[in-house]
This record gives C-alpha cells, structure tokens and sequence, in this order.
C-alpha cells in the first residue's frame, strides 16, 4: 500500500484500532516499535487509564518499554487534521504496530470499544472469524439504531420527525447507523433527516434549523465529536425542545434526555488489545484474531430533562431503565430502586414523578 493513499484514507471515527506492521509490507527490527494515537486530550484522566492499562498489559506479556519495545504515543484531542499528521509521523517511524482511535477500510485493523461499521469491508461477522487482517472488540451494532427510535418513540407520541447528527470525520461508521434509522422509521412513522456537524458552532445552527418544524427528535450515535461537545447538544436540545437519546454513556447524566447503549469495559479493552498486538508482535495476522461483540446494554433517562421538555415518563419505560436520574441529578441504580415503594410511581406530569423521586423495579431482559 503506498503511504499516501494510507494517510488519504484515513477516517477519525472513535474507534481505537491496529495496524499490523507486516499488513504494511514493512521488515521486522530486532527491537520492536509500536505506535499509539489517542483520540483523546492528554488531560482526560480516562484516557490516561486506557493507556495505562494497555503499557501494563504489555509488560505483563514481556513487553517493557525502553527494553525491548518502544512506545510512541500521539494525542489528538479529537482533532481530525492533528489526528492525520500524528499517524503520518508514525508510519514515518515504520512501527510494528499501531494501536490508534483512527480507523479506516482501506487498511487491516483491530477495533476495540468502536462500533461495527456494519460494511463486508470492515468485519465479515462479530460471531465468526473476520477476513482479511481484520479484527475488533465491538460496541454497537446496527440493530441498536431500532431500539433508538423505539424508545424515543415510546416516551414521545407525537414524535415524526428525527434528526440523526453526527461528525463525518471522526464518526464514519455513523452513515450504517442512519442507514438503519431510516429503515427502521417508516414503521413507526417517523421522517429521518441527515444532521453532519463537523465544528461545534455547526451544532446549534443545525439543531436550530431543524427545530422550526415541530414534532422532533434528536439521536446521536457513537461518535467521539459529539461526546465531547455532549453537555453542550444537552443544552441545546433542551432550549429548542427536542427529546434526545444518544448512544454514549453519560449523555442523560450531562442533562439529555437518554441514553441507550452497550456496557463497555474501555480500560478491559485496551488489556485485551495489548494482548492482540502481542500476537501480532509474535507472528499472527490481525485476520486470524477471533471478533468480540458486545452483548450487554444499558439504558438511563432523565426524569428532569423530561419534566423540562414536558414529557410523561410511562411506567413500561421507567421500568425498562437501568438507572433514573431524578431532578436533583442524583442517580439511582435499578438494584436500590427495587427497595422502593413501584406503587408511588403513576403515569402522572413529570412534575410528579420528579416529585416522588422514586424509581421503578427492572423489568427483566428478554
């Protein structure tokens, strides 16, 4: 592969991947280099954790950096264009491997805490061995876009109009996501409409736009822009009206309305994708490294932000939800909610619910 069609291709999704050194026709040195793009500020303490875990991994496995390995790490704080220049520099530096939150089809990668794409180029299939130099430790598929579109339905009925945003440079993989919410809304009789947003004054003037037109809603699917700029699409839906249900954890904790998505254990991930690169590092193909899907979920809503948006919280939904967030912002798991009184929760205002500050018994998951 010439390198500047590598560099042309490269995708920021939120997705950290490997590159196999030998994917790129390169020679093996005796002291191995592996590269690390974090689409992530250096100050994030998070981030910081993922790292962490994937250099202690590595050691573990035999891998100590300043002796036989070392360990190049860029910091782009999710800035598209830093993004491509840091992964120019590595390759530049002809690493092993490259452990990276950018992601591209047109190279062999290992995706870990990402989203399926959902495209034959990316993963054949989470449930059997991908193709190729091609493998991941998957999030989302895109199944879940339906159950996006359910549950906004299921808490605003006079929903018709739903506005998919997303930043085409660092989230990709979100044009599957829309794709699929556009399939599923016909059903439900809802319109689909397209949002890319690629800088932050793009978000209100869009939402803004679309908010004219009564009946809307908003989804925002995994996608590392707009979790960064999540409390602002908070407070911008609120102020124009629109219920919203994102796919990233925290989104109804930063005053959203919801959000439902897969549990993800990122610093277990970033171990687990140390031990691939060790196995990479040893001789085998990213192709013949088995998939990883996720296969657990979890959904929160706000009942302050629907008090705000003058939205009634039926009790079927409050009981499908894992946590409830009450109109103080305190959080409350379905475990301590079971020790509560269910028969205090009525399908009155969300003014009253928020009142009761009591949450229902979880139903259980089919």
């Amino acid at each position: 592969m010439r390198r500047r069609d590598f560099i042309a291709g490269l995708g920021a999704a939120a997705s950290p991947a490997l590159w196999p050194r030998v994917a790129l026709g390169q020679a093996v040195d005796r002291r191995r280099r592996v590269g690390v793009l974090m689409n992530y500020a250096p100050a994030q303490a998070e981030a910081q954790a993922y790292l962490a875990a994937f250099i202690q991994r590595l050691r573990q496995l035999g891998w100590i950096e300043g002796h036989n390995v070392r360990i190049d790490v860029r910091w782009n704080g999710g800035d598209v264009d830093l993004a491509r220049t840091d992964a120019a520099e590595l390759i530049d530096l002809m690493p092993d491997a490259i452990l990276a939150t950018e992601v591209t089809s047109a190279v062999p990668v290992v995706f870990v805490s990402g989203s399926d794409p959902g495209a034959p180029s990316f993963v054949a299939s989470v449930k059997q061995q991908p193709g190729g130099a091609v493998t991941r430790f998957g999030s989302y598929d895109q199944s879940i876009a339906g159950k996006w579109l359910d549950l906004l339905k299921g808490l605003v009925t006079g929903l018709t109009r739903v506005a998919v945003m997303f930043n085409p440079d660092t989230a990709p993989q979100a044009q599957f996501f829309l794709q699929a919410v556009e399939a599923a809304a016909p059903s439900v009789g809802v319109a689909t409409v397209a949002a890319p947003v690629r800088v932050s004054a793009d978000i209100e003037a869009t939402l803004a736009t679309f908010a004219r037109a009564s009946g809307g809603g908003l989804i925002l699917p995994d996608d590392s822009f707009t979790r960064l700029h999540s409390r602002l699409i908070a407070e911008l839906a609120g102020r124009y009206r629109l219920p919203s249900i994102a796919a990233a954890a925290g989104f109804a904790k930063s005053g959203g309305l919801m959000d439902f998505g897969s549990i993800v254990d990122v610093v277990g991930q970033y171990r687990q994708a140390a031990g691939y690169v060790d196995r990479i590092l040893n001789g085998w193909k990213a192709g013949d490294l088995p998939v990883q899907g996720a296969d657990r979920y979890r959904f929160v809503i706000n009942l302050g932000t629907a008090a705000a948006l003058g939205l009634t919280v039926p009790l079927p939904l409050l009981g499908l939800a894992d946590e409830v967030i009450d109109c103080d912002g305190a959080m409350s798991s379905w475990a301590s909610a079971r020790r509560r009184q269910r028969d205090r929760w009525r399908q009155v205002s969300s003014d009253r619910q928020c009142r009761s500050r009591a949450s229902p018994t979880r139903q259980p998951r089919r």
